[in-house]
């Protein structure tokens, strides 16, 4: 993680000290300087030459031993480039433009520039940060005598930051304990235990892209007598999400309480429009986890944002489909790109007029009136009519949710 969290100050380090361009290194070998040049930048606690020799070790190992006095060559020039008191030196992300914010938290310049244009030049520093640090473990209560449980098996939890549901985990491996494993408390960012809550009551709910099934066990939590059809493109997936739902209902595949796991096609929906809330949580850039999944930013393009957005048109245009007269479709993402958010949403409204936007602000109120929502601060939770949450700005990831309505049609 720390190597995939600041990959490019890496290569820059390593390109300061080899003799060949990195391009031109083996996959293997450029593995084994970062994985060196992370432990002699960071780790302080292990010794240089350990960490020298297990790299040397990993390119012998991956049958590169020809490159073997290479890498020792360039571990060993790096490290009489950095002191112990360097070594024990945090990173601050620091910058007044998006090219120094880039360098110094290691983030592709052009995201870096798209957050800036969007959020402005503090916020970016704040989600910058956020990314580059170790995220803490949010988790869901399911069951009034969780939490003491948890404590009891020397857990230490604090509030969380948005919802009264929600936990943070300070001390303790929380997958380790009886409360965990019996299902009376599950792992959840809380910006997405927020979206599931927002969704509200439904007789007839429907979960178009459901896998891991975090978001669709807490939609069930929340309407224990609704149908909720659990709908997942992958059969890989679809089977683990059954099991997940099995293991909440233990009685057997034929008793799985109020959730019906179906592999689908999101795009193509194979139902009836009978559903008054529809739950569109949909396959993103995920921009807004950095923090946990810090290999998107190495991968992602801006090309890949424009085939998002065409996909994401697709699930949304085939879910409206699906919904009743009166009914909502809440659509997610944990992106911060606009084109994966404003740009859907404003696109398919002007297909049809007979959607409306129902600002977020409406939801959130509800919550915060029943006690769910903690955070008072409303406005810092929205931008215009839709959900925004900022990694770094909030206690969670970043998030996007708008609510679209279906209105009764008007005769003619």
């Amino acid at each position: 993680m720390g190597v995939l969290r600041w990959r490019a100050l890496l290569d820059a380090e390593i390109s300061g000290s080899s003799s060949q361009p990195l391009s031109k290194l083996d996959p293997e070998i450029l593995t084994a300087l970062r994985l060196g040049t992370y432990q002699l930048r960071w780790l302080t606690r292990i010794p240089a030459r350990a960490a020298i020799n297990e790299s040397v070790e990993l390119v012998k190992r991956a049958r590169k031993r020809s490159a073997a006095p290479f890498v020792n060559a360039v571990l060993r020039k790096l490290t009489s480039a950095v002191s112990e008191e360097l070594r024990s030196q945090p990173f601050e992300v620091v910058g007044d433009s998006p090219q120094t914010i880039a360098d110094r938290s290691a983030h592709p310049l052009w995201l870096v520039q798209r957050w800036v244009q969007a959020y402005g030049l503090e916020s970016t520093r704040r989600i910058a940060g956020h990314n580059q640090s170790i995220k803490i473990t949010a988790v869901r209560l399911r069951h009034p005598q969780a939490e003491a449980q948890l404590r009891t098996e020397g857990i230490d939890l604090i509030p969380g930051g948005l919802l009264a549901a929600a936990r943070r985990v300070q001390g303790g491996d929380i997958t380790n304990t009886a409360t965990f494993r019996s299902e009376l408390c599950v792992i959840q960012d809380e910006a997405s235990q927020l979206v599931a809550a927002m969704l509200g009551t439904g007789a007839q709910i429907l979960d178009c892209c459901a896998a891991p099934g975090g978001k669709t066990l807490a939609l069930a939590d929340h309407n224990p007598k609704s149908r909720i059809i659990a709908a997942e493109l992958h059969s890989h997936r679809a089977r683990l999400l059954r099991s997940l739902v099995q293991a909440h209902h233990p009685a057997g595949e034929r008793e799985t309480g109020n959730i019906y796991v179906v592999a689908a096609d999101a795009c193509h929906l194979p139902f009836v429009n009978n559903f008054d809330r529809i739950l569109v949580d949909a396959p993103c850039s995920g921009t807004g986890t950095l923090s946990r999944n810090p290999e998107i930013k190495w991968r992602l393009t801006e090309k890949d944002l424009s085939d998002l957005h065409r996909r994401q048109l697709e699930i949304v245009r085939s879910a409206m489909a699906q919904l009743t007269a009166g009914g909502r479709l809440f659509y997610s993402t944990c992106s911060l790109e606009r084109e994966e958010n404003e740009d859907v949403v404003e696109q398919v409204l002007a297909e049809n007029k007979a959607y409306r936007v129902v600002p977020c602000e409406v939801e959130l109120k509800r919550l915060q009136l029943e006690g769910e929502l903690t955070c008072q601060d409303l406005s810092s939770l929205t931008s215009g009519p839709y959900l925004r949450t900022l990694p770094g700005v909030h206690p969670c990831d970043g998030f996007f949710c708008a609510i679209l309505e279906r209105m009764e049609l008007l005769a003619e």
